[in-house]
């Protein structure tokens, strides 16, 4: 309001300082022309005196229009010329101006509108294209594993799995196919929950120790499966405990592990997961052994839907969502995380979370 004020003064001192430009000359004239009037006849008030004033009043009031229009028409025809653009759906202009009257500053107030519609559109864009994307993804992989089911179910249906190995071996399969589907759709909604900034936590008090040994012996059985060894290193005292969702850190865990495996490049490979003690926090390194990442693509694997390998297959599918669901758990739970690495030698995720300490109390 101060401002708005100040600047309303601003412009009616303009108005003043125009008004006596236009009307002060002539009063000032005619009042010399009166007092010489006495001293010279009425022949020299009319060949000099009033031609004087003429020319006075025509350069004044000159000097008025001029400003009047730099100060309201101009500011105006902008205005409109820029309201016309904006309904037509146009953002890409700007209208700011430099004076500090009251109609430069709504000009610079629309274009502060403007700018803002602009943003919000390209980032409405951006999360149109984002949502597509990501159904197109989510489509795609649910594609293949509703084929094979369609192929297993035919193939039991015709009588193909004519042996009791051969039927174990059809439903074993649908069994992980469906497990594959059903990973997916949970990744669709936990992407729903995180667009809407609804992720449900249930915090604890949970001993690093403990919580890794669990989660290493039950990622080791399924690396196992796939031909990669698991590497266990952990030097952080056994009291050690963190604020965490045991559930959400899985979540974590499983997503950089699943990564790594997906992105290995070769038949077997190693991941290693090591924990180490760093004063206040925690710090997790999660190691591959895989095709590693490019430099550039390093500070973006952490995006949405950001992919350094573009190409999409059966063994290579994913919604795309998986480290930057990572990334919002983490500093969700107060942490950092980031990545290091180099190409042709492997990927190493590294996440750091805060310990919990007792608080003191005097007895």
């Amino acid at each position: 309001m101060v401002l708005g004020y100040t600047v309303s003064m601003k412009l009616r001192k303009r108005l003043i300082y125009m008004a006596c430009l236009v009307g002060l000359p002539p009063v000032i004239m005619m009042a010399v022309s009166l007092g010489l009037f006495e001293y010279f006849d009425i022949k020299f008030h009319m060949i000099y005196l009033l031609p004087v004033t003429a020319l006075i009043m025509v350069i004044t009031t000159g000097l008025f229009v001029r400003n009047f229009n730099r100060l309201f028409l101009e500011p105006l025809d902008k205005l409109s010329d820029s309201m016309n653009k904006v309904a037509e759906g146009n953002l890409d202009f700007s209208i700011h101006m430099d004076d500090e009257d009251a109609l430069s500053e709504l000009c610079n107030n629309f274009d502060d509108m403007r700018a803002r519609l602009k943003q919000s559109s390209e980032e409405k864009i951006k999360y149109d294209n984002e949502n597509r994307e990501l159904i197109s993804n989510i489509s795609h992989d649910l594609k293949t594993p509703i084929t094979s089911i369609k192929g297993y179910v035919e193939g039991i249906m015709d009588g193909v799995a004519d042996t009791p190995d051969k039927m174990d071996r059809y439903i074993k399969t649908i069994y992980n196919k469906t497990n594959e589907m059903d990973s997916l759709i949970n990744e669709l909604t936990l992407y729903s929950k995180i667009d809407t900034n609804r992720i449900p936590y249930n915090f604890h008090r949970i001993n690093v120790n403990d919580f890794f040994s669990d989660c290493v012996e039950e990622i080791g059985l399924d690396l196992e499966s796939k031909n990669i060894a698991l590497i266990y290193n952990n030097s952080v005292d056994g009291e050690t405990r963190i604020i965490a969702d045991p559930e959400q850190l899985r979540r974590v865990i499983s997503n950089i592990i699943g990564n790594s495996v997906k992105y290995m490049g070769k038949p077997s490979g190693t991941v290693t997961i090591s924990i180490s003690d760093h004063n206040d926090s925690v710090q997790i390194d999660i190691a591959d052994d895989g095709r590693g990442i490019a430099a550039k693509d390093l500070p973006f694997i952490f995006d949405r839907f950001y992919r350094t390998d573009t190409s999409r297959n059966s063994a290579q599918g994913g919604s795309g969502i998986g480290l930057s669901v990572v990334k919002k758990i983490i500093e969700d739970h107060g942490g950092y995380i980031w990545a290091s690495g180099k190409e042709r030698e492997g990927t190493t995720i590294h996440f750091v979370l805060r310990k919990y300490e007792e608080a003191d109390t005097d007895e």
